[in-house]
């Protein structure tokens, strides 16, 4: 039986479903996938229609609400809202290196090449003809979510009654390295505009970096920090209030002693809290997946970020953060990737990753679709999401410079109510 709980103004009940790894062979290897399903409680009798949520990542959990705000305020007024935990994410039979430590590096290569938005879809039918067998229900996703809900109208839009999407519209056909070309100049200007920001940054992070340099510094999880892992911070200059929390993060990162500067406890903690690599393994396993189309990655962002000299830090040059890219090395700094580090290697081998989208299918398109797209997104090169507007039929877009990647997040009630509004104008036509 589901379990129910109660939040502000909500009632939640728990799902898990039992499906299979490959759906090519359903009668062999299965995974629980859970969902959370949310309902005012205002509305709890009336039979509303879903609205199922892929967040973002890949490999990550879906939100955890603690009341009735944002976008989940603005969906409730109208739908059941499904929290799909993705595949091998949350408590969807979670991936880590302990839940597959009893498998061979080739073992689990193969099983981590079921994770992909191909078999979350699959996940997401086959959930739907459990809980709403007779209705299309309504999807959103967000930055990877994107991904999911494109692939969605690709294999299965006659489960689809309208859908969303923030952050998160894809090239449909350009390969990982032409992502990260543009990416990495999309980083670039980023970086620009933090140290403009803060013009006591740049001297701030580079004292930093000499620091852990001289000195063996071991963060909160036992790594040792290095300067390519400082400079993954960046990955959170691209979000709203990210900016701040680095800028916060480096200015008290040294404290002065009787010997001399040192390195702040309270920095070695929070800078954990800014990177989840060790948490969210499938990140770092498959980011550079979600792109393959028969073809491998090869360490696209790792091979593109050699033309970009500027990121190898040296101390007499600017320092650089980095953002939303994977490298090799991770595999050998962060202790719970270290485990899976010839399987990593081997999805970045793959070859035969299978397409993700039929353009004549999705230019033929009838579900109504409604985009919001981040002129200034470090995330996504929007030039590649307007090129995916006009492959996409029924596809209506919204384009500003009013958020950062994470829009959804910081005024997800405006955001959702805006594209709904475009969405159902859609329909009407």
């Amino acid at each position: 039986m589901p379990t129910i709980h109660q939040l502000p103004g909500i009632t939640a009940v728990k799902h898990y479903f039992h499906l299979p790894l490959d759906y090519q062979q359903p009668d062999q290897q299965r995974i629980t996938v859970f969902a959370r399903e949310l309902v005012a409680n205002d509305s709890i009798d009336e039979n509303l229609p879903f609205l199922v949520f892929f967040q973002g990542g890949p490999g990550f959990g879906a939100i955890r609400p603690s009341d009735n705000s944002g976008w989940i305020k603005r969906a409730l007024s109208e739908f059941r809202v499904l929290l799909l935990d993705q595949r091998g994410t949350g408590l969807s039979t979670p991936v880590n290196h302990l839940s597959l430590g009893h498998l061979s590096s080739e073992q689990q290569a193969n099983y981590l090449s079921y994770f992909r938005a191909d078999n979350i879809i699959k996940d997401a039918e086959a959930i739907r003809a459990q809980l709403s067998p007779d209705n299309k229900w309504s999807i959103l996703g967000q930055s990877f979510g994107g991904f999911c809900v494109l692939k969605y109208l690709n294999d299965a839009p006659q489960g689809v009654k309208e859908a969303y999407i923030t952050g998160g519209l894809p090239s449909l056909t350009r390969p990982a390295q032409e992502v990260y070309q543009a990416t990495y100049q999309r980083v670039l200007a980023k970086n620009r505009q933090f140290f403009q920001r803060f013009p006591d940054a740049q001297a701030l992070v580079k004292a930093l970096a000499q620091y852990i340099t001289d000195h063996e510094v071991r963060i909160a999880s036992g790594e040792r920090l290095s300067v390519e892992m400082l400079q993954l911070l960046g990955i959170n200059i691209g979000m709203e209030q990210g900016q701040e929390a680095v800028y916060y993060l480096l200015e008290q990162a040294l404290v002065e002693g009787n010997t001399g500067p040192s390195l702040n406890p309270l920095f070695l903690a929070h800078f954990c809290q800014l990177l989840d690599y060790n948490a969210n393994p499938i990140f770092a396993l498959l980011h550079e997946s979600i792109y393959c189309q028969q073809q491998a990655s090869n360490w696209a962002a790792q091979q593109v970020r050699q033309t970009y000299s500027e990121f190898n830090y040296q101390a007499n040059m600017p320092f650089l953060f980095t953002g939303e890219m994977v490298y090799p090395w991770l595999f050998d700094q962060f202790t719970n990737l270290k485990p899976l580090k010839h399987a990593a290697h081997l999805l970045a081998q793959k070859t035969n990753w299978p397409s993700l989208y039929d353009l004549n299918k999705l230019k033929q398109n009838t579900v109504p679709v409604a985009a919001a797209i981040y002129s200034e997104d470090m995330f996504v090169e929007m030039r590649y999401s307007l090129e995916t507007c006009q492959q996409v039929g029924k596809l209506k877009y919204w384009l500003t410079s009013e958020y950062e990647h994470n829009g959804i997040r910081m005024d997800g009630e405006h955001i959702l109510d805006k594209l709904i509004a475009l969405n159902r104008d859609n329909q009407v036509r």
